[in-house]
This record gives C-alpha cells, structure tokens and sequence, in this order.
C-alpha cells in the first residue's frame, strides 16, 4: 500500500490516551475493592478526590453539579468514568461531567448516556456546554437527571 501526503493518520489525541488509562486504572481500582458499600464509598471519594484536582472555575461546576445531581436523583452513584466525575445507575453511567481542563475545551460539558431517558420525539441533546452554573442552570440540570432515571 502507498502513502500519499494528503492521507495521515492522527490517531487518539494526548488527552484521549490519558483518559483511557484513567478508565484502564478506575477498572483495576473497583475490582480490588471488597464490599459494595465499600465500592460505593470509595467511588464517591474517588469524584470528590478529581473533582477537587480541577482548575478553579472547572471545580466550581463540578462541585455544584455535583450536588445537584445527588440531590436530584438519589439513585445515581457517584463513579469515575475515563478519569471524569459520572453518575451511575445499576453500573452504567447516565450522565458525566467534563472539565474544560481535561481536553482543552473551550468549555465544560454534561453529557448524556444512551442510557439516560431524555427522548423527546426523533432528536434530543445529549450534551450541554456550561461556562457557569447559575440557578436556573442548577434547575434545569435537576429536572434533566430527575427525567434521565425516570
């Protein structure tokens, strides 16, 4: 096979490798674990842990989506899911948030599974770009995780 110029292959970014072995190690991590309130503690400290690495504004979001969503939907278990704060319900992640830091975004974004209820006719968001969390943010954020577990 010949290479042209005009083809390259870019392959994952420095980021996306960094995210995979954060998934990579969060897997190895939940299986040493003993109990499942063990696991669940552990989880939940382990978001608290990354949520707290972030940069000022990126932690800021974090930390009150955070609440938001525990309040919100009570079923959801807090977890790390490629190196990102996510929510999960019977082991598979509903929603997540992703620091603008992490992939050098322009913004921060709560995204959505497959997994969360949000249909609404034939196209719906999945995900939503945030530069703040204002109240009226925080309610809509509520009524979307209260809606994806419904």
């Amino acid at each position: 096979m010949s290479s042209t110029e005009s083809s390259t292959h870019e392959g994952f970014t420095a980021e996306e490798r960094a995210a995979m072995k954060d998934h990579a190690q969060e897997l190895k991590t939940a299986a040493r674990r003993s109990s499942r309130a063990d696991k669940a503690a552990e989880a939940e400290r382990d978001v608290l842990a990354k949520i707290a690495e972030m940069q000022d504004s990126d932690r800021i979001m974090a930390e009150r989506i955070h609440a938001v969503i525990t309040a919100s939907a009570p079923a959801l278990a807090p977890k790390l899911w490629y190196g990102m704060p996510a929510y999960a319900l019977d082991g598979k992640v509903v929603c997540f948030f992703q620091s603008a830091e992490k992939f050098k975004a322009r913004y921060a974004t709560l995204g959505f599974s497959d997994q969360a209820k949000l249909d609404e006719g034939t196209m719906w968001a999945a995900g939503f770009a945030l530069t703040e969390v204002t109240a009226e943010a925080e309610a809509r954020i509520g009524a979307l995780v209260k809606q994806a577990v419904s």
